[in-house]
């Protein structure tokens, strides 16, 4: 029998999430073999070559590109980067898995979307990674089995345990503002749960509750937002950087017959403790350990995608559009106005 192709993969970009990605390219991930790496940071490149062995090391993105054999990149790098990236690693011939989001410009989203179209037999996704957790799943498949009936409302939150030393803050010139940065996760899972719909409107608020060194990027560390859908859906959305007791990511999706809560209790695990301060538990720090196993998923669907040659659910125009409605709610934020899309 002949045995399955392995994905000869590279990566560019060896940060917090990055090593992350590569780690799991490297050992967990069937099918796929990592050979190369880049980064124009020399430590991140010693990184990758001492813990995960790579031998092949690229301090010129082009240069990987024309490493020999390689069939496929993935990016997790500044967004300012990935629409050009994305072109370049297509018209070269490799597949794509790029980190979230697509792009902080919608006419970029719109050029990528366009080089994909001339390249049918190469597979791109964008990094929306709530997708592939099983609670997610779970939701989305009972949705469709129609536990709730139909659904019509969904609250959603990224909500990150406070740093005292304001890690995000020095992105902030670079990352599009805090529904961007992180609210377009839960852009894609309303667009998801609720069927796809067209959005008409949004209005966006928010404050600096902590992190005033924000107001020279024109961005807050706490906005709320609002989305009304073509259909008569709506979605509530909120995004903080100050929650006290660790990562907090909660989705709820109502329906004509029920409701569907994901995420209500961020716990560590299933430990209670109870003693003279009451019951409760422990939240996890950060949402390397919430998604950790859907991580690892979305890799793994990305790989067999291209080994087995099936159709990716998750598309292109998934991420234009959450970066439609992020960008709207940006410009709500600072208007102070409804927008209409």
């Amino acid at each position: 029998m002949s045995r399955a192709p392995i994905l000869k993969v590279g990566i560019v970009g060896l940060g917090r999430l990055g090593r992350r990605h590569a780690e799991n390219l490297a050992s967990r991930v069937a099918g796929a073999e990592l050979v190369a790496a880049c980064s124009p940071v020399p430590a991140e490149l010693a990184w990758a070559r001492d813990t995960l062995q790579v031998h092949h090391l690229y301090a010129d993105y082009a240069a990987m590109l024309a490493h020999d054999g390689l069939d496929a990149v993935f990016l997790v790098t500044p967004t300012s980067l990935h629409p050009q990236q994305i072109i370049q690693a297509l018209q070269a011939g490799k597949h794509v898995f790029c980190e979230k989001p697509l792009s902080l410009d919608l006419e970029d989203c719109r050029r990528v979307s366009a080089e994909a179209a001339r390249h049918p037999q190469l597979k791109v996704m964008i990094g929306f990674v709530r997708r592939f957790d099983a609670s997610y799943r779970d939701a989305y498949e009972k949705i469709r089995q129609g536990a709730i009936g139909s659904p019509f409302m969904v609250y959603s939150q990224t909500c990150d345990q406070y740093d005292p030393e304001g890690f995000f803050v020095k992105f902030a010139a670079t990352s599009g503002g805090i529904f961007l940065d992180c609210s377009v996760h839960d852009i894609d899972l309303a667009r998801w749960l609720l069927g796809n719909p067209q959005p008409v409107k949004v209005y966006a608020s928010g404050t600096r509750a902590i992190h005033h060194d924000l107001q020279q990027f024109q961005d807050v560390d706490n906005g709320v937002a609002i989305c009304e859908f073509d259909n008569g859906r709506i979605a509530t959305f909120y995004a903080s950087r100050t929650m006290p007791h660790g990562h907090d990511t909660m989705t709820e999706i109502t329906g004509t017959a029920g409701r569907l809560t994901v995420g209500g209790n961020p716990r560590k695990n299933r430990l209670e403790i109870a003693d003279a301060h009451g019951v409760r538990n422990e939240c996890l720090p950060s949402f390397f350990e919430r998604f950790e196993d859907a991580f690892l998923t979305e890799v793994s669907t990305f790989v067999d995608a291209i080994c087995q040659q099936r159709k990716l659910e998750l598309t292109l125009d998934d991420a234009t559009e959450a970066t439609r409605i992020g960008i709207a709610m940006r410009e709500s934020l600072l208007s102070k106005q409804p927008v209409m899309l």
